[in-house]
């Protein structure tokens, strides 16, 4: 297709798009759906102290590997490069689904995250490719909407299949999926988009890894398996600031690094990457802790518990679609994030208002205005990014504001989960709580009434500081979000 066909008049599209949705489906879907899986899977293999490491690890290597997939994907095309990370990504599944221990687990969702990663952040990088930014909206509105859903649905997915098959199944899944979404992108995705000989800057991505790994590391282990007085976690800490600062130094001298420091001059960039961190942050951190509430305070089935979060799905998905064809139609897209953080920040303080006997009615209204207002954010921040930067930096520019909401996401679970479980243990003793804590809903629904009470009680105080952080946190992209301006979007795609 030439950069002026419609994008609409092309027959390949209407097969290609369900397939590049299925593909950011999948990867997606596994940042979720072991949620309600995870009692059953230590239930059965043990090592309960690893059990983070489990969610942690596919977030970390996902993460860690984006600025990488958007650079290969500039220097050898989008479509054999998202066809590799789909194929690294249904060897891990498959690997994943055989796994005999915690730590084969843990290692082969290391793996699963390398290649979902790539569908993540190459699957919105392929719209530019195809689609002019003037068109972007409507699709990249859909996008987001499949990104919501799956944040949602992977608890319910979860749940069902722990219920009525086998937690292996949460792995099985995404083979017949995978393949078939391998194979419509080789017949129907046809970039035109010229290739150029470049380096791969691996000192940059090894730092980036350091850095990430760290800082992930002493969230999640602080507090919890070491104390937050530890010389060993502060040390960890100090590993972290050294990947920050030689990554920053391998950015400034290398000959093509793979985040240009440069581009953190571009005003839109920078507050995409900024917005993206703080949104992804409280929206991990966040909707993590909705299915355990329902499990643990409201006494629900994990199939229930994720029945129960479609409210949040149909407001993502919703006003992501209705916003990007109204960016589309007017070619404004500036209040969009300016509204919808300050919607999810209220949401948040309402969901921290919650008590123990609260109507499920009241969760499902603030739940869905919380989708409201994350779907109004997330697909204009790469809209905004792609419409402003040069053809030839939309890989590395899209990877860029991608890589900041997954770190985001991946600070904010282990950041909400340390504070969670202080106030957990400041509530209840640290004695209590370690005696509980490898104890399912089932489990816990057998205490005796009075230990029960308390227990849900200290359960859903403690998600009510959770909220309240979020909210603040969103509170930070509200005021940032101000500073976004509206760029007209251009008609066509630009030549690289």
């Amino acid at each position: 297709m030439s950069s002026s066909t419609p994008a609409t008049a092309t027959p390949s599209l209407r097969l290609l798009f369900p397939a590049l949705m299925l593909a950011m489906l999948l990867a997606a879907l596994d940042q979720t759906i072991v949620s309600t899986a995870l009692p059953t899977i230590v239930g059965e293999m043990g090592g309960f102290d690893q059990l983070s490491w489990v969610v942690t690890s596919y977030l970390l290597t996902s993460t860690v590997v984006v600025p990488l997939y958007g650079k290969f994907g500039d220097l050898y095309g989008r479509k054999v490069v998202l066809q590799t990370a789909i194929g690294i990504f249904l060897v891990g599944s498959v690997l994943c689904g055989v796994a005999q221990d915690m730590t084969q687990l843990i290692l082969m969702r290391a793996l699963q995250g390398l290649g979902g990663g790539g569908l993540l952040v190459v699957t919105m990088a392929a719209i530019g490719d195809v689609i002019p930014p003037a068109e972007r909206g409507r699709y990249q509105g859909l996008f987001v909407g499949v990104y919501g859903l799956a944040t949602v649905i992977g608890p319910l997915m979860g749940g069902f299949m722990v219920d009525h098959l086998s937690w292996r199944w949460i792995f099985y899944v995404n083979l017949p999926l995978g393949v078939l979404s391998l194979m419509v992108i080789a017949a129907a995705f046809h970039p035109h988009v010229s290739h150029v000989r470049h380096r791969i800057d691996y000192w940059g991505a090894g730092w980036l890894t350091l850095a990430l790994s760290c800082m992930i590391l002493f969230t999640t282990e602080g507090g919890t398996v070491l104390p937050w007085s530890s010389p060993q976690l502060w040390f960890v800490l100090a590993f972290a600031v050294v990947g920050v600062v030689g990554f920053a130094y391998e950015e400034s001298v290398a000959e093509e690094p793979i985040i240009p420091l440069a581009l953190f001059r571009h005003r839109t960039f920078l507050l995409s990457c900024l917005i993206g961190f703080f949104v992804g942050a409280a929206l991990f951190g966040s909707t993590t802790f909705l299915p355990l509430y329902l499990q643990v305070v409201k006494g629900v089935s994990p199939t229930g518990a994720g029945l129960q979060l479609l409210p949040l799905m149909g407001g993502v998905m919703v006003s992501s679609i209705v916003s990007g064809r109204v960016i589309s139609r007017i070619g404004r897209y500036r209040f969009f994030p300016i509204i919808g953080t300050f919607l999810a920040a209220v949401a948040l303080i309402l969901l921290g208002t919650l008590h123990d006997d609260t109507p499920l009615a009241f969760l499902y209204a603030y739940a869905a205005l919380l989708g409201l207002g994350l779907g109004m954010v997330m697909q204009v921040l790469v809209l905004a990014t792609q419409n402003s930067v040069d053809m030839r930096l939309l890989g590395v520019a899209t990877s860029g504001v991608t890589l900041f909401r997954s770190i985001g996401g991946s600070l904010g679970v282990s950041i909400f989960g340390a504070i969670f479980s202080d106030g957990l243990a400041s509530r209840l003793g640290e004695q209590a709580v370690q005696g509980r804590r490898g104890m399912g809903p089932e489990a816990l629904a057998k205490l005796p009434p009075a230990a029960h009470a308390a227990y849900t009680h200290a359960f859903g105080a403690s998600l009510h500081t959770v909220y309240h952080v979020a909210a603040g946190v969103i509170a930070v992209a509200f005021v940032l979000a101000w500073g976004m301006r509206d760029v007209p979007l251009r008609q066509h795609r630009r030549p690289g």
